[in-house]
């Protein structure tokens, strides 16, 4: 995937996707130590960053591929996204969840049209009903993560914020199935000056972490963690360029998730979900176990989403 590829990918969504707010504090400036830029993908459509690999994606799709609809696995997030970006240019979309996912994620799903269905939260229950949808409908399989047209569509965020922010030290982005990751350090490999990209994800589910340490893919054993959009695992696209771009993972504790979205409500006013918490907690500890790293740098975090049951906050 070329330094063009993104460019024209970024063009191509454009008009379907906002370009969301860089936000600062004062006060987390102080406590990190640095200069933080909060890419603020919780302001996005669907409320969060993967509307814009979804769009993507259906955008590349062929005229008979549109026709027969897309169908995704997902807990919440690109279960939206992929619904708002299927509904935007009248595209059917099958989505697969798992009956643990948050009701508000279903509600918007079916409020941006797309049609659910429920399985055992396991990765293999959802890629098999997936799988029968696809042969039964025609539909186009549309990977949450793992898939370079979703890839560079969650890389415009970055790039967005490269372009606002182009002297940036660091990126951090929270891990899940590694879409945003991998997309975010293409966009800071083509776009950025000296720039590192982290990752941040719980001890609970630390699969990332832990394949970046043997050179392969590893799956979580647990995923008992408050950050519901990180329970999926990384694929054998996106894998590679992680393993080659990014310089490290972060891995948090669910009392240092909570601790973080706290901070974020309460301090910049505004709704963050505990997988973005993950991130902005990565960067805090990292200040606090080595702040010498951080001393007057400039770190962009990417605050990947806001969807959050109201209903459940873990504070």
């Amino acid at each position: 995937m070329t330094k063009q590829n993104l460019l024209e990918c970024h063009q191509r969504i454009t008009p379907l996707v906002h370009n969301t707010a860089v936000l600062t504090s004062r006060l987390i400036d102080k406590e990190i130590g640095a200069q933080v830029f909060f890419k603020c993908e919780n302001f996005q459509r669907a409320g969060a960053y993967k509307i814009r690999g979804a769009t993507n994606a259906i955008l590349q799709l062929s005229e008979e591929q549109k026709k027969n609809g897309v169908v995704t696995h997902s807990s919440g997030n690109f279960a939206q996204a992929l619904s708002l970006a299927a509904q935007s240019v009248g595209v059917t979309a099958h989505i697969v969840m798992p009956n643990t996912a948050p009701e508000v994620k279903k509600v918007g799903v079916r409020e941006y049209g797309g049609n659910i269905y429920e399985c055992e939260p396991t990765v293999e229950a959802r890629q098999a009903m997936a799988d029968e949808i696809a042969t039964k409908t025609g539909a186009t399989f549309v990977h949450p993560s793992n898939d370079n047209d979703v890839i560079l569509g969650q890389g415009t965020a970055a790039l967005e914020l490269l372009q606002k922010q182009p002297d940036l030290d660091f990126i951090f982005c929270p891990v899940g199935g590694g879409g945003l990751i991998a997309g975010s350090s293409l966009a800071v490999k083509y776009f950025g000056e000296n720039c590192k990209v982290y990752g941040a994800e719980p001890f609970e589910a630390d699969d990332a972490y832990r394949s970046l340490l043997s050179g392969k893919i590893e799956s979580n054993e647990t995923t008992n963690t408050i950050a519901d959009g990180l329970k999926t695992m990384l694929g054998d696209k996106n894998f590679p360029i992680i393993k080659e771009l990014v310089s490290g993972i972060v891995r948090i504790t669910e009392d240092e998730i909570v601790e973080a979205m706290k901070l974020v409500w309460e301090r910049m006013k505004i709704i963050i979900e505990p997988s973005s918490a993950v991130t902005v907690a990565a960067v805090i500890k990292q200040a606090k176990e080595s702040p010498e790293v951080f001393q007057n740098k400039k770190i962009g975090i990417v605050i990947s989403g806001g969807n959050v049951d109201l209903s459940k906050l873990p504070f």
